[in-house]
């Protein structure tokens, strides 16, 4: 006999599958360049079933090397933040935490700045971002030492390091051509308007791995949201486990920003909704944040490139959205996490 949460649980894991799916084929459609449903599903059949054999057509061409790379793209990336926070607010027990309280937005920010500004075409923005964005968190770690499992110490870490790159960014846009300038400004303010096959191929083997691993962990931050004495009390390596944590919500955050530029936000606030939802079992949290957290940046992104004739970064609407959604929440946070 099932009870009222696992009601809720099943509606809100139907639902999300549905949002997926609805926002899936409605990206596809969304455009400048006008297609049919009709032209979409051959199109995907073609490519799916067939080999994309056959002839290309502008239909294939806007779909395939496009509109889908496009998409997919948000999915996993949404999936992505959305998870990380969403495990990190666990083992630290905090809902203010979320996976740039480690310093990786200004990491990321500070790699492919150097990439645009002074290292050039030699060394992709993206794996610049990435590397970076790993070098913030290792400096986060560093800072906060011995006591790097308690969730103060990494939020003043945290703000410590980021506070460090995000000077070295200002240096570094102070001494960038206007040129160099430009692309950096777009790129921090996040898009998905370059996406492609390629950012797929870099991106997509780190963040699936890592999504993966924390939803298969998903049982052990049950234990470790209970606190440091209780899980020790049940024989886990707090330690071990918190740093385990960290370095994949890092390695994914960092893969999903590198290809993507900054969008915040979005990993404070799914995980939260989520737990409204369905309440604060982890078990049920992480895997509905992945999808909730993929449909959030999928809508976003429609949003952006339908709402005028240009595109708007998807940063900017995400922190829109997101700041006065954050003050509603905070206010009822209590509620939320007991």
């Amino acid at each position: 006999m099932t009870g009222p949460r696992d009601r809720r649980t099943s509606a809100a894991i139907g639902l999300a599958l549905l949002l997926c799916l609805f926002l899936f084929v409605l990206s596809l459609y969304l455009g400048a360049y006008r297609l049919s449903p009709r032209e979409i599903l051959s199109v995907l059949d073609q490519a799916i079933f067939h080999g994309g054999t056959g002839a290309s057509s502008p239909a294939a061409d806007v779909i395939l090397r496009i509109r889908l790379p496009r998409v997919l793209l948000a999915l996993f990336a949404g999936a992505a933040l959305a998870v990380s926070g969403a495990a990190l607010q666990a083992i630290f027990r905090n809902p203010l935490v979320f996976e740039y309280s480690l310093g990786i937005q200004y990491g990321a920010a500070f790699g492919a700045a150097l990439s645009l500004v002074v290292l050039g075409p030699r060394v992709p923005a993206q794996a610049a971002a990435f590397a970076a964005a790993i070098l913030a968190v290792l400096a986060v770690l560093a800072v906060a030492g011995r006591s790097a499992s308690r969730a103060v110490s990494i939020l003043l870490s945290g703000i410590i390091v980021s506070a460090l790159f995000q000077a070295l960014l200002s240096l570094v846009e102070f001494l960038a051509n206007p040129y160099a300038l430009q692309a950096l400004i777009f790129w921090l303010m996040g898009s998905l308007g370059r996406a492609g096959w390629g950012d797929l191929a870099i991106s997509l083997p780190v963040i699936g791995l890592g999504v993966a691993a924390l939803v298969l962990l998903r049982w052990r931050l049950n234990v470790l949201s209970l606190g440091d004495e209780e899980a020790r009390a049940l024989g886990v390596n707090v330690r071990r486990e918190k740093m385990a944590v960290i370095v994949l919500a890092t390695l994914t955050t960092a893969a999903a920003t590198a290809v993507i530029g900054v969008v915040s936000w979005l990993g404070l606030i799914v995980p939260h909704l989520v737990r409204m939802a369905v309440g604060p079992d982890n078990r049920n949290v992480i895997p509905l944040s992945a999808a909730y957290g993929a449909a959030l940046l999928l809508a976003a992104d429609d949003v952006c490139r339908s709402l005028a004739s240009f595109e708007i970064p998807i940063g900017i609407l995400t922190s829109v959205i997101g700041i006065p959604f954050f003050i509603v929440l905070l206010k009822k946070s209590g509620r939320i996490w007991q």
